[in-house]
């Protein structure tokens, strides 16, 4: 467990660089202690992490685990990724709605229910801008409308069923890429939600059907929202520059910098100087500088920490690219290659994948940055901080076995550390 955090006074107006990313590990969660598998976290622990984080990314790669599930272990350890399903993919209706729907925060990702009224100005706009932008929509009026009257008639589906149904169809038919588009087009105006996912298979229903009448009526102006997806911003990483705040919920930096300086008016928001960085910061006024931070993670692609690869690099001086789509040849550090966190630094990258049939978590390659292999101890003593956590990784995965290839500098000593 860390030591006890210390609070930032409203009248600090510097930061040391060390202390910002402590600020920000602190805000997303790190170092609070981690659970194990013989007393895992439960769902009160998963509902204060999403209070905390206010958006988990979507994505279907999983040759290690889906991206959702990955900053959760991170943050708090052993979880079981049935009890997260039962709060995000369970099918929801209007008498009980959930806690969590899905939109384009960020990117595709889970966000609390109660954010629904923050994102219907995005969720205007792009109706307007995609009707003038892209003749599909202005061609495909009936199939949209079509597509509405079949949810409203059948419920929840998937979007092969209403293909499967389609065809069945002796009236106008839709191929199935025209279903899927317009169903995504309906999910971006706010006309459709998902209602639960079936093998990460998203189920679509009508808002009407899944979001309580009061938060889908309820009126936020596109100002008010902002500065309230800002101050949500400011209080997941702690510190950040304007484009910082901006990129978390992806918003325009137009829209920003008014909110920030109504929340600076208010107190929410503090201006700071981080020393080394050559933009103006901001600090949000709950922010916490812990005097260390005591903490081993692998960090999904999709992490918040890493997902702005310029502020990753500008913050932890770590150079971050994903090589999913890198011809293998031209890989430096592998398919899914995951930031390795301990304490406040990242200090290397590990490629894993999940061998669900053979019950082994393969270590395909590991690496640690530059200069590492000269502290105190080399490699040996970072691979003995990490190895607890590829283990408590193997046995979250339910794999009975951990499989390092060599490749990369660190492999050998996370080999050797392993058959210690």
């Amino acid at each position: 467990m860390s030591p006890p955090l210390g609070r930032v006074s409203c009248v600090a107006d510097s930061l040391s660089a060390e202390q910002a990313r402590r600020v920000l590990l602190a805000a997303q969660g790190f170092g609070r202690g981690t659970a194990t598998a013989a007393s895992p976290a439960g769902t009160r622990q998963l509902n204060l992490l999403f209070d905390r984080l206010r958006l988990l990314q979507l994505d279907s790669v999983n040759v290690f685990e889906r991206s959702h599930y990955q900053p959760v272990f991170a943050r708090l350890g052993h979880y079981d990724k049935a009890a997260l399903d039962a709060l995000t993919f369970r099918k929801p209706t209007p008498r009980s709605p959930g806690r969590y729907v899905e939109y384009w925060a960020h990117e595709a990702a889970l966000i609390p229910l109660e954010s629904w009224p923050l994102w219907r100005w995005k969720m205007d706009s792009l109706r307007q801008r995609d009707a003038q932008r892209y003749e599909w929509v202005r061609n495909n009026q009936p199939m949209l409308q079509w597509l509405r009257e079949e949810l409203a008639n059948t419920g929840p589906v998937t979007a092969r069923e209403i293909e499967h149904d389609a065809n069945r169809r002796t009236g106008p038919w839709w191929g199935w890429s025209d279903v899927k588009q317009g169903l995504e087009m309906l999910f971006r105006w706010g006309d459709v939600v998902t209602a639960g996912r079936t093998r990460f298979e998203r189920t679509y229903a009508l808002t009407e059907h899944v979001v309580p009448a009061e938060l889908r009526e309820r009126e936020v102006s596109r100002a008010d929202a902002h500065r309230a997806l800002v101050a949500e911003s400011a209080r997941a990483l702690g510190v950040g520059t304007a484009s910082d705040l901006a990129d978390y919920f992806r918003l325009k930096g137009v829209d920003v910098r008014p909110a920030i300086d109504e929340l600076v008016d208010a107190g929410e928001l503090v201006p700071v100087i981080v020393r080394g960085w050559d933009q103006p910061a901001w600090l949000h006024r709950e922010a916490r500088i812990p005097r260390r931070i005591d903490h081993v993670a692998l960090l999904s692609p999709f992490d918040p920490v890493v997902w702005d690869r310029k502020r990753a690099e500008r913050m932890f001086g770590f150079h971050y690219r994903i090589e999913i789509y890198t011809p293998e040849p031209k890989r430096q550090f592998g398919y899914y290659s995951l930031p390795v966190l301990v304490d406040d630094a990242l200090v290397g990258r590990i490629d894993l994948k999940t061998d669900r049939h053979a019950g082994v978590l393969r270590v395909q390659s590991a690496w640690h940055e530059a200069g590492l292999d000269a502290l105190p101890g080399g490699t040996g003593a970072l691979a003995e901080r990490i190895v607890p956590t590829l283990r408590e990784i193997a046995r979250w995965q339910g794999m009975g076995e951990i499989s390092v290839t060599g490749r990369g500098t660190l492999s050998p000593a996370i080999e050797a550390e392993l058959q210690r």
